[in-house]
């Protein structure tokens, strides 16, 4: 076990008045000299050592770093000088206003603008002109992050308009989508476990409210008997996709449902609902020889048993027979086998279009862009389904990666090193994200 959870524990920090209380500090404003140093605040991010080391390196560099625990899991994984939060959620706003302001704070560093105390923050920093970085796993994979102000994905401020897409990758070279290493998934699976079940403690932490929709242990037991079926549930898959061979068929694939994606930036509470209107407007719309495939997502917990509820939603539709479900399998096989490829708004809709395939978003997506995905009805997609333009796709992906994206990853300690260098980089500098000249918020 890496020694930062033993030494964070007990590391100084400095606790608050857990009712928030009055705020006598000046009303601050987040902006500063460009060229001097950043008064940074890291609220909750990845479960995985990037803070910790992004932190350190901008205070090597003269940076004044600060940080705001909100459970006991956020206290593991960093091991500098913090303030824990350990009051009501109502006392929150109140709070963060005070301490933004009590520390002049010029940069909000976080991951997951969707969740509760993110989106309060989120709005009272912009209210005081204080730069908001949101990061994620990257559109791109395996081994790219993604850095960008404000949103995300359905959020994101790159540009919808095609035109500005192409004028934005001028003089850009094309996408780099050669992997050159891999995440590891053992870490980071240590990494979430430890971070969950300490979250769950009401020591020192009695207020906190989990963002997750389902609770940790079963989720956690689950994706630990997918993970010890996860050679049985690879094999059927790729034999299911051998017998879909012979047949025409279309991929929907599923998100975790606990991804906040769905919930911000759809029309979705779950995953249940989408479902059902693809297997409605299929029965009505789609060739009666063709067949569709569900594909569940890898880090789905099993929770739900979908191939049960699959199988009765396309009963009830009267397409026994024509609905497959695969809880694992060869991805990008299945996507370029397929006619074509659904999903609300996952990433593996930017898969898609980086494999030519055509593919339809059911919700808001950064790569939901005319000329890239279809943004007709569903009824007609069925027949209209059409394969990205290749050069709106080379100018988006282009645009893309060199505007929201770096070369690193969480988890692998050569990937941790490219990450945090940069996003020392986009900090320092303020390229975070697109130009303004080209931003179109998307909420």
């Amino acid at each position: 076990m890496n020694p930062i959870w033993f030494t964070a524990a007990v590391h100084h920090r400095r606790s608050v008045d857990p009712s928030g209380g009055e705020c006598d500090a000046p009303r601050m404003t987040g902006h500063a000299d460009p060229a001097g140093p950043r008064r940074v605040l890291f609220l909750q991010g990845p479960i995985s050592p990037f803070f910790a080391r992004l932190g350190a390196a901008l205070m090597a560099r003269g940076h004044a770093v600060h940080r705001i625990n909100l459970c006991l899991g956020d206290r593991l994984i960093w091991p500098h000088p913090a303030t824990d939060f350990r009051g009501r959620p109502d006392a929150w706003p109140a709070f963060i206003d005070c301490f933004l302001d009590r520390h002049a704070i010029t940069d909000l560093v976080l991951l997951g603008e969707q969740r509760g105390y993110h989106q309060v923050a989120i709005a009272a920093a912009a209210t005081r002109g204080i730069r908001v970085c949101v990061t994620d796993y990257g559109y791109f994979r395996p081994d790219w992050i993604t850095l960008e102000r404000d949103a995300l994905g359905g959020g994101s401020r790159f540009p919808r308009d095609p035109g500005a897409i192409r004028r934005l990758a001028e003089g850009l070279p094309d996408a780099d989508l050669t992997p050159r290493f891999a995440d590891d998934f053992g870490r980071q699976a240590r990494w979430e476990v430890v971070y969950q079940l300490a979250s769950l403690l009401p020591w020192p932490f009695p207020h906190y409210r989990r963002f997750l929709l389902h609770h940790p242990i079963p989720s956690l037991l689950g994706n630990g008997w997918r993970l010890i079926r996860e050679g049985a549930e690879r094999r059927a898959g790729v034999a299911l996709l051998a017998s879909l061979r012979s047949k025409s068929f279309w991929l929907f694939g599923m998100q975790m449902e606990t991804d906040f994606s769905i919930r911000a930036y759809s029309t979705w509470p779950d995953m249940e609902a989408p479902i059902a209107t693809v297997l409605a407007s299929f029965a009505r719309a789609a060739p009666a020889q063709d067949h569709l495939l569900v594909k569940v997502h890898p880090l789905d917990p099993g929770l739900k048993r979908w191939d049960r509820r699959v199988a009765r939603l396309a009963a009830a539709a009267g397409l026994a027979g024509r609905v497959h479900l695969a809880w694992a399998g060869p991805l990008d096989a299945m996507m370029q086998e397929a006619r074509g490829v659904l999903t609300v708004n996952s990433t593996l809709g930017l898969r898609a279009v980086e494999l030519g395939v055509p593919i339809k978003g059911m919700g808001q997506a950064v790569w939901d862009v005319a000329g890239l995905a279809h943004r007709g009805p569903l009824d007609a997609w069925w027949h209209e389904a059409a394969a990205p333009e290749p050069a709106l796709r080379r100018a988006f992906l282009a645009a893309l990666q060199a505007t929201t994206q770096a070369r690193g990853a969480f988890f692998v300690e050569q990937g941790l090193t490219l990450a945090v260098a940069a996003a020392v980089e986009k900090l320092e500098t303020g390229r975070l994200g697109v130009p303004d000249a080209f931003a179109e918020i998307r909420r």
